[in-house]
């Protein structure tokens, strides 16, 4: 079993032009791969444990960030595991198909997948016929993709893996209890909300969006959140703090950011950060975000993560899985070369 699975990983980081079963059988030639992948003795969750060590040691640093975002794979039918007619920010529009909700971790040495969760509708839980003909275990339950997202934070932590901060779009940001979780794991975290959310601030509760027309001119400061692929990400950001229990050593607050070009295209945040951190460092962490939506192309393009032929829902996490190590192990292997050797890759 160990010996097909180090073939399915050469199989995954291999040159091909597709990672679907017909090429990774091609080019690797493992026996039975479809018994492998979906009906084989092994431990999916066991791999994951095993991936979130190797980046514990390769990887990690203590200010290491953890970044919470979902991703779609387009699919045709009803059987896959948990497929549904969804909004897919793959596809840009409501389309058939399956979310995974992902765990990322970044750090200076490379950023990795290193866990993940198969959404599943209402309409899938409530009806346990259909998930059994998708394997889908009695066990399982109902979960919102924020508790999903929060089964993996504590997991991460958990495990031992060094990480100061979280970021999360609005999804799992606009979710208080998800929010809670992070400071209970006393984490840091700058994640996205809606204009929607509320604040107390001045003796007032409303809405962010209301409170930014206090701010004045000088409350805004040009910064960058990072670099792009097209330089630098200059934005106005604007800052609010307030105290947390006078026994805490963290502060939260709202920060927001405004566009340059479009003043009224703004973004909003809550943040958790030790008392002090300053303003640069709060939208630097901001920033890191993108680092998943760069895991996601990658593993897409190099390791063959929407490019399963499963159905099931043992299969769709052992190949998620898979090519999750896949590409943790391309990191890895990036990060232990020379500085002018790097820009080559990826």
């Amino acid at each position: 079993m160990q010996a097909q699975g180090a073939r399915y990983l050469r199989g995954l980081m291999a040159q091909v032009d597709r990672k679907n079963g017909w090429q990774l059988a091609e080019h690797q030639t493992p026996t039975n791969l479809q018994h492998f992948i979906a009906r084989a003795a092994w431990s999916a969750d066991e791999v994951r444990d095993e991936l979130q060590q190797s980046v514990q040691e390769h990887l990690a640093e203590l200010t290491g960030i953890l970044i919470v975002d979902e991703t779609g794979f387009l699919k045709k039918g009803t059987q896959s595991a948990g497929v549904a007619r969804m909004y897919s920010g793959t596809a840009g529009r409501i389309e058939n198909c399956q979310m995974g909700v992902f765990l990322a971790y970044s750090s200076s040495t490379g950023h990795a997948l290193i866990d993940r969760e198969l959404y599943l509708p209402k309409d899938w839980t409530e009806d346990r016929d259909r998930c059994r003909k998708a394997h889908i275990p009695d066990t399982v339950s109902f979960a919102t993709k924020p508790e999903l997202a929060r089964q993996m934070l504590r997991r991460a932590v958990a495990s031992g893996l060094s990480a100061q901060w979280v970021c999360a779009d609005e999804v799992d940001g606009s979710d208080s209890a998800s929010r809670n979780c992070c400071e209970e794991l006393e984490l840091g975290y700058v994640v996205a909300v809606t204009s929607a959310a509320h604040i107390f601030h001045n003796g007032l509760r409303g809405r962010v969006s209301d409170h930014v027309a206090e701010f004045k001119k000088r409350d805004w400061k040009r910064l960058s959140c990072g670099a792009g692929t097209k330089g630098e990400r200059l934005y106005d950001w604007a800052i609010v703090r307030w105290p947390g229990a006078p026994e805490s050593t963290f502060e939260r607050g709202l920060l927001v950011r405004r566009s340059l070009k479009d003043p009224t295209d703004l973004a909003y945040y809550f943040f958790h950060a030790p008392r002090g951190t300053s303003l640069r460092e709060v939208v630097l962490i901001s920033g890191r975000r993108w680092a998943i939506e760069e895991c996601f192309e990658q593993t897409k393009q190099l390791t063959g993560l929407d490019e399963y032929e499963v159905r099931s829902w043992i299969g769709w996490h052992r190949h998620i899985t898979l090519s999750m190590l896949a590409h943790a192990s391309l990191v890895v292997m990036r990060a232990r070369q020379p500085a002018e050797k790097k820009a080559a890759n990826f």
